[in-house]
């Protein structure tokens, strides 16, 4: 999967990275390229987090899912 992320340096230095796509998946690096590697973490830690929501939110059998088009 590829994700846009957006790379703020810091002014102490660094860099913080966010993902606009996931709402809350933030990470940081003291380099761009570590970064990016903290982002992929945080990002697949975020996916295993949603997908376990999923799951406990299909146990439940009052709920429905439904799509929606705007």
């Amino acid at each position: 999967m590829n994700y846009t992320v957006v790379l703020e340096e810091a002014e102490e230095g660094g860099y913080t990275v966010i993902v606009p796509a996931l709402p809350g998946c933030i990470s940081e690096g003291d380099s761009y390229d570590e970064a990016l590697e903290n982002i992929k973490d945080a990002i697949q830690l975020y996916l295993r987090a949603v997908a376990k929501e999923v799951q406990e939110l299909k146990k439940n059998k009052n709920l429905r899912l439904a799509q929606v088009t705007v």
